[in-house]
């Protein structure tokens, strides 16, 4: 692996000055400073802008997207064990491959506004190629990968605590989990009570409505949750309910 990340580091990529100051204004509004630029620039180089530029030294992204699938994997992997110490291997795995998915991946590169540092040949620039998911998605794998090779894992997830993992504690995925399921298997561990889910407010127009689920436990109230479904609310509001139990060390308790 040493061997490898020094080979890296050791290719240079030459750019015009003002893409250059573009990848310096990119690593001032993420605060982070790349040891090799190079890195980064490859990083966002496309194969078409290799291929229209053959005499020069350029590295498309796809090596670096490589790596970074199986870094972001390794990332998210650590949070979720660390933070989800109640979910099997499976229910683990499920939500992993929900925010490691590229749609997912696309609302981060998005988020970040990486689509306009993207190198690109004129021909994938005229059909859109800057927008185009597959693209973005790749991309945001070889960012994560070219900061790994420059600055290490932990670099890589301050990245990640920026921007992917506050997501998944704010409940971005909890339509993958059914956080109801689990929270019934708690209570059943040390209560015979029963669960109640209640609308208490609708909000919205009738074609963009949110809905404020509470859960209810012998009329105590554990969580709250919204979403655009009541079936979204009320998983929302278990999630909350879990979160809340755990904090509280109150399982064993109810």
């Amino acid at each position: 692996m040493t061997g490898k990340r020094n080979t890296e580091k050791n290719k240079k990529t030459q750019l015009p000055l003002v893409v250059r100051n573009k990848f310096e204004e990119l690593q001032q509004r993420l605060s982070i400073t790349f040891d090799n630029p190079s890195l980064l620039y490859n990083a966002f180089t496309h194969s078409s802008y290799v291929n229209e530029h053959r005499r020069k030294n350029f590295m498309d992204n796809e090596r670096l997207e490589f790596l970074g699938d199986a870094v972001l994997e390794l990332g998210v992997s650590q949070y979720l064990y660390s933070t989800e110490p109640g979910m099997s291997e499976g229910e683990l795995t499920k939500l992993r491959a929900a925010i490691v998915c590229e749609p997912a991946l696309v609302k981060f590169a998005n988020e970040v506004e990486f689509g306009q540092y993207v190198l690109l040949g004129k021909g994938e620039e005229q059909t859109g190629g800057r927008m185009r998911p597959a693209l973005l998605a790749d991309v945001f794998e070889a960012f994560i990968g070219a900061l790994y090779i420059d600055q290490g894992m932990d670099a890589v997830t301050k990245f990640l605590d920026t921007v992917v993992l506050p997501k998944i504690s704010n409940g971005a995925f909890s339509h993958v989990m059914d956080y109801k399921s689990r929270l019934q298997e708690i209570i059943q561990q040390s209560n015979s009570g029963h669960l109640q889910y209640e609308v208490i407010e609708e909000k919205g127009p009738a074609h963009a409505k949110t809905f404020i689920t509470v859960v209810r436990l012998s009329d105590i109230e554990l969580g709250t949750g919204n979403g655009r479904s009541k079936k979204e609310a009320e998983q929302e509001a278990a999630r909350h309910a879990i979160s809340k139990l755990k904090s509280e060390q109150v399982e064993g308790e109810i």
